[in-house]
């Protein structure tokens, strides 16, 4: 089946952050990276959304006044868009949230070997207190 080439400019830019994500989220093991290729394809059609949102609510901000009639005096109320914008970032964060914890666990990083001076105070301590027994600084029990 020939890969669908996109028309619009959205769709060039959500087949972008797809590509994007896709690298984010490279190391999901591909038996997980199948089932989580839907919720990476929401993922990028929900940012690209999100960004179009965005660019609205900032040039008109989140309320507007709105009348029912000519008879009836305006009132502020909620744009739409800017509850569209609550709705879907929520989904988005969750989206996100299941894409982040299919990745594989880092692998711990090894312990750093001890300093040379860390290990010189150590060997110090421990021969202090060897000393302290042997000069008789430490009482020894019965």
């Amino acid at each position: 089946m020939a890969k669908r080439i996109p028309k619009t400019k959205e769709e060039r830019r959500i087949q972008k952050e797809h590509k994007r994500l896709l690298v984010i989220f490279g190391e999901i093991p591909q038996n997980k990276l199948d089932l989580c290729d839907g919720l990476i394809r929401r993922a990028a059609f929900m940012r690209v959304a999100l960004e179009d949102f965005e660019t609205d609510i900032l040039q008109y901000g989140t309320v507007e006044r709105f009348t029912q009639s000519s008879k009836m005096e305006p009132y502020e109320r909620e744009r739409p868009v800017a509850r569209l914008y609550n709705s879907m970032n929520k989904n988005y964060q969750s989206i996100m949230k299941q894409l982040t914890d299919a990745l594989p666990l880092p692998l711990p990083e090894p312990e750093e070997p001890e300093s040379e001076s860390d290990e010189r105070e150590i060997n110090d301590f421990i021969e202090a207190t060897d000393d302290e027994d042997m000069a008789g600084g430490v009482p020894q029990g019965d």
